[in-house]
């Protein structure tokens, strides 16, 4: 009996210890970002993993934001798409496939923003409608090829809800509601905002650093 409470407890120890540990996300290598020190930023069209196929320039349209808030010069993403379209490229992955050196010739840009869009979309639930959206990305210089900076980052429509009080019949009509109104409206569009956000915004862990064009330039 006395083992089995010895074995309980050195469990009970090792479980406390295992919940507490959490993974840590390995630290951003800021080296030949620092070096590279890019001042314009060219975003290609992203690539496309989800079943809807507005993800990629739904996210395109989003993007330009945070990176211009983080002190950055943004290629205005129309002229690019149009461009693009010029010298013979017409789908985001015929973009991303060439070469930094031709990019850089075509539109003398710093550095490429690569894009990836994992998910993006509604999807209806038993008890919810829940708008997603996920993105990767790297920042890549022109003039090199070198990687700069590689982040990730995602949001839900659900990540305030609490509808724990409103009951069955309350859960079910709210979510039927909220799939109507994502059909009539763009609900994803607001999210990949949100997303686009979090993933290239300056100064987090892990983020973008800032631009030239930042009061904050050389800070971090």
């Amino acid at each position: 009996m006395k083992a089995l409470l010895k074995l309980a407890a050195c469990l009970s120890v090792v479980l406390l210890v295992a919940g507490c540990a959490t993974p840590k996300r390995a630290a951003q290598d800021y080296t030949a970002f620092k070096q590279s020190k890019p001042r314009s930023i060219l975003v290609l069209p992203p690539l496309n993993e989800s079943p809807d196929v507005a993800a990629s320039y739904g996210m395109l349209s989003q993007m330009t934001f945070p990176l211009a808030e983080a002190g950055y010069y943004v290629l205005p993403v129309a002229l690019v798409n149009e461009t693009f379209k010029q010298n013979g490229l017409s789908l985001p992955a015929e973009m991303h496939d060439a070469s930094p050196a031709k990019l850089k010739d075509i539109f003398g840009a710093d550095a490429a923003l690569y894009v990836t869009v994992t998910k993006y979309g509604t999807s209806y639930v038993v008890l919810d409608s829940i708008t997603t959206v996920a993105a990767k990305a790297r920042l890549v210089d022109l003039r090199t090829g070198d990687v700069l900076w590689t982040g990730s980052a995602s949001a839900a429509s659900n990540e305030q809800s609490n509808n724990a009080s409103n009951g069955l019949l309350g859960m079910l009509i709210t979510a039927a509601i909220k799939q109507i109104a994502n059909n009539v409206t763009d609900a994803t569009f607001p999210i990949a905002g949100l997303a686009s956000v979090r993933m290239l915004s300056a100064g987090g862990p892990n983020g973008l650093l800032y631009g030239p064009h930042s009061p904050k330039y050389g800070t971090d």
